[in-house]
């Protein structure tokens, strides 16, 4: 009777350590579950990066200047005045910006004629002329080219609206011939290729000569010429 209640005994002490060894196991399982949650707040943390490289890129749209501003283009800046060159000059004046005309400033008693050209200019900005004016008389004969007198042409800047004159000077016909007739002024402004046709408004004829004449002359801008 003794060794059956002492074996009873051994079964129910080996009962309780099993079952004290289960609960242990139960308890590392739960304790190894632990760095799997670890590992979900580091994905979550890498979340946060992942944002913050988003708001970085955000940083670097807007730190970009927004498209058609001209903000960094020096050029478009400066080409807003418009009438200066890249010296601060004013840009010289362009055929198209000009209003060209001419009148006879002949006075009684000379020997020679004059026709005076004004340029105004109409190109709403400053611009400037340097030099001689191109002159061509269209006659019945072909293209007569003015010679320049050998004066000093000084530049001359004109605001919106202002104007500058020069002078041609041509050799009046007082043969008795009938000349050689005059059908036409052409006039191109100082450092431009394209011309003005205007109606001649000075004699209408030129004598007949050899050459050895005295040539049509233009005169410097900001002079009318003899007479003028």
């Amino acid at each position: 009777m003794r060794v059956h209640k002492l074996t009873i005994a051994a079964m129910a002490l080996a009962a309780g350590l099993s079952l004290t060894a289960c609960q242990n196991d139960d308890a590392g399982t739960d304790q190894g579950a632990a760095p799997p949650a670890a590992s979900t707040a580091s994905s979550s943390t890498g979340g946060s990066g992942s944002t913050g490289s988003d708001q970085q890129g955000g940083t670097d749209s807007e730190g970009k200047t927004p498209a058609g501003t001209g903000g960094s283009d020096g050029t478009g800046g400066t080409g807003g005045t418009g009438g200066t060159d890249e010296n601060g000059k004013a840009a010289k004046c362009r055929t198209d910006e000009l209003e060209i005309t001419a009148i006879d400033a002949t006075v009684g008693g000379d020997d020679r004629g004059t026709v005076a050209v004004d340029l105004k200019n109409g190109g709403g900005r400053d611009c400037s002329l340097a030099g001689h004016a191109g002159v061509d008389l269209k006659t019945d004969s072909g293209t007569l080219s003015a010679e320049r007198t050998g004066e000093p042409a000084p530049l001359v800047v004109l605001k919106d609206g202002e104007r500058t004159t020069f002078g041609i000077t041509y050799p009046i016909n007082d043969s008795g011939g009938s000349g050689v007739r005059i059908t036409g002024l052409v006039v191109t402004p100082p450092d431009e290729t394209k011309s003005v046709t205007l109606d001649w408004p000075g004699g209408a004829t030129l004598p007949v000569t050899d050459g050895s004449g005295t040539p049509v002359q233009v005169g410097p801008l900001g002079s009318a010429g003899q007479g003028g």
